[in-house]
Formats: C-alpha cells, structure tokens, sequence
C-alpha cells in the first residue's frame, strides 16, 4: 500500500504512523506544504494522511498552501481514497465535509483519556478498545461533527475527539501517532502555548510519560490502522 502524508511544519511528521507503515511493510511518501513542495498526482498514492499544526484552518492569509490543501482533500474524499487526519487535519476534513471549524472552549495539552462513544464501542474500528484510555493531546481548536460522519470519541475537554466518515475517512483530534521523539519536538517549538489551565498540563509531566504510556498508545494507533486497513 502507498501512504502519503501532508505535513505542515517540519516538527510534526507521521511518527507513530510511519512506525506501523514500516512495520507493515508500506510505502510512505510526504509534502512538505508549508515549504511549497507540489501536491501529488490522485493515482499516486492510496491512503492520505493528514498531520497537525500550530496553525488554523481558516489561516489562509498567513498560509495560503492552505487553500490548494482543503481542495486537494476534497478531491481525494470524492475518489474514494482511505484518508486519517490528526489534529488540524482532522480539522481539515471536517472543514471540507462542511463543519464547522473553531475555537474550542478550552486548550487541552498533555495527557487525558478520551471515552468511546456508544457508537464507537460498537465500531469495528474502535470496538477493540476499552471504554476510556489515555491519549496524548495538543490543541486550541475543535471541529462540529460532519454530516453524515460518526461520533467515535469525546473527552472532558472537547467533544469531538474522533469520527469516521463513509467507512474510510477518520478524523482524529488526538495524537495517537505521538512517540517520545514527536512529543518531545512539540514541546521545544510551542512551549509558548503550554499556559497553566485546567486541561494544560506542564513539560515536565509530559515529558514524564512512561514506556508503557507508549506502548499503549502504539497499540491503540497499530490497533485502529489494521483495522482500516483491511
């Protein structure tokens, strides 16, 4: 299979999700579009991965990229590609599908569980996981679920945390790709974000984050992409 990834600033690669690819034996190929690298033909890849960023979706003036991207996005959606957005991606997506993209009520950065809704505990995609789990976060914005997509997860601080649209295209608000390396990266070049709040947790306790939390997490993330994947 032929992965390519959309990344919008260089601290914030597929991680996790390059790991599973390597393991799984496919290829992965990425545009660096922040740098004005030039989107890829639609036969040249078959799954879509949609990275994060410290920017908004609606920051076109700052980062006009963004304009091609949402339209390659919606190109690819209508030909039936497999896509996964993380973060601002999963932003992107939703904005594409015709949500509503804004400011969420709080920022969540750090460490917290999300909750499997009723229809994700039912989900073959996300009905392998327990009911609460732990996951890594780092966001201000938040997205209204997308007509006709399904509301697989919430958390504390934001309701929208995963969704599932027409049985291929998964947004993911949280970081189920992070590995120490990733989180490690975030920290250094958005320190600035990390304000005390109750859902803002400090470096140091995201930096304390143990093996098992990873090994966690990779399971969760290998877990889901197997299952997309069949």
């Amino acid at each position: 299979m032929r992965i390519h990834c959309l990344q919008h600033v260089p601290f914030e690669g597929p991680a996790g999700i390059a790991d599973w690819a390597a393991r799984r034996g496919h290829a992965i190929t990425t545009t660096h579009v922040y740098a004005g690298e030039s989107l890829p033909a639609q036969t040249a890849f078959d799954w879509l991965v949609i990275m994060g960023g410290p920017m908004g979706v609606h920051d076109e003036a700052d980062h006009p990229w963004l304009v091609p991207e949402k339209r390659f996005i919606g190109e690819s959606i209508a030909v039936g590609k497999t896509l996964i957005g993380v973060c601002l991606g999963a932003q992107l997506i939703a904005g594409t599908l015709g949500a509503r993209v804004a400011r969420n009520p709080e920022k969540e950065i750090g460490w917290f569980p999300i909750e499997l809704t009723e229809a994700g505990r039912s989900s073959p995609l996300f009905g392998f996981l327990p009911p609460v789990f732990q996951v890594y976060h780092w966001h201000g914005d938040t997205f209204e679920l997308p007509p006709g997509a399904v509301h697989l997860a919430r958390s504390a601080a934001c309701a929208q945390q995963a969704f599932l649209y027409d049985g291929r295209v998964l947004g993911l608000q949280c970081h189920l790709e992070s590995t120490p390396e990733s989180v490690a990266d975030i920290l250094l070049h958005c320190a600035d974000e990390i304000i005390p709040a109750a859902h803002v947790q400090t470096a140091e306790r995201m930096l304390a984050a143990s093996e098992q939390d990873y090994a966690q997490l990779n399971a969760v993330l290998f877990g889901i992409l197997d299952r997309l994947a069949v």
